[in-house]
């Protein structure tokens, strides 16, 4: 026993960093500049997962372009086609040597699909389990958890039924990842979801926006929005007895919306810190497809 938890306190520590989506790649780029940061900055060996995206050759292309003008020289890509392609032991072994590994944006379900409880998705979990640091942006960041959201319907009334839990990475447990939040009015489901699993945490994550987890407890927030969190452990809900798509009862929830600059505990569920930054408000926010676009075409110039 002893033992083991000598073992413990000797691991590195695992970082998540879990991006809303439409993230900054041609302004400070302040999200990517940190991911880059802890992935040992230009020292740091790159992986790209562009697999949820539907034009993952652009996608490649704009993350290379913008972590190499952060300095890194070694950046690479691993894009499987297929679930029996996931299997490949040089994909593998790419992931085994990554310090950071960066997953695109797109369709959550493709990743779930190819990836998760596949050797690619193991080595993921090596991965981030020796230190390095895994980051997602909208698709890449609802895999993270143990339990995704992979569809449901916007708007800020709960609703029965109105969304659907598929099964993730694992890489985060016990929170259940929305992205776009703000910007798509995702409050509803995510507040539906808690009130029908409430031993569950609720994040929300607005574009432009990470957060950074370290051990999956201290969460601190990077970027232009806001991280939202929903606890619904003591809350009162018809969740177990409410018609499919009627309006769901959720009394006493906690909700906390927490900016750049808070830090905040996941086991608790409280704000351990806060210190006010001043975040670019200015970055424009749009959908995943057209930002990659955009951005692709900004960094050509």
């Amino acid at each position: 026993m002893t033992e083991d938890r000598e073992a413990d306190a000797t691991e590195a520590p695992r970082t998540l960093l879990i991006i809303g989506g439409a993230e900054d790649k041609v302004g400070r780029v302040t999200i990517l500049r940190r991911f880059v940061r802890l992935a040992g900055g230009r020292a740091a060996n790159i992986v790209i997962i562009p697999t949820a995206s539907s034009v993952p050759d652009e996608v490649v292309s704009v993350y290379s372009t913008v972590f190499s003008r952060l300095g890194v020289q070694d950046i690479g890509a691993v894009n499987p086609p297929s679930r029996s392609a996931s299997s490949d032991p040089d994909l593998v072994a790419r992931l085994d040597q990554a310090t950071g590994v960066f997953l695109s944006g797109g369709n959550q379900l493709r990743l779930s699909q190819l990836v998760v409880g596949t050797p690619m998705g193991e080595a993921l979990l090596r991965a981030y389990r020796r230190g390095a640091v895994i980051a997602g942006t909208s698709a890449g960041a609802s895999i993270m958890s143990q339990f995704m959201i992979s569809m449901g319907e916007e708007g800020v009334t709960p609703r029965q039924r109105s969304s659907q839990l598929t099964v993730g990475l694992g890489l985060l447990t016990g929170v259940i990842v929305d992205q776009h939040f703000d910007q798509r009015a995702r409050y509803g489901r995510l507040m539906s979801l808690v009130a029908g699993s409430p031993s569950l945490l609720g994040m929300g994550i607005d574009e432009d926006t990470a957060a950074e987890i370290r051990d999956e407890t201290e969460l601190t927030v990077v970027g232009s929005g806001a991280v939202f969190v929903v606890d619904a452990r003591s809350a009162i809900t018809d969740a177990h007895e409410a018609k499919r798509d009627a309006p769901l009862l959720v009394s006493g929830a906690v909700v906390h919306s927490l900016p750049f600059g808070a830090t905040f505990d996941l086991t608790t569920a409280t704000l351990t810190h806060f210190v006010e930054k001043n975040a670019d408000i200015s970055v424009s926010f749009s959908r995943d497809r057209h930002d990659t676009a955009a951005a692709a075409a900004a960094l050509r110039h």
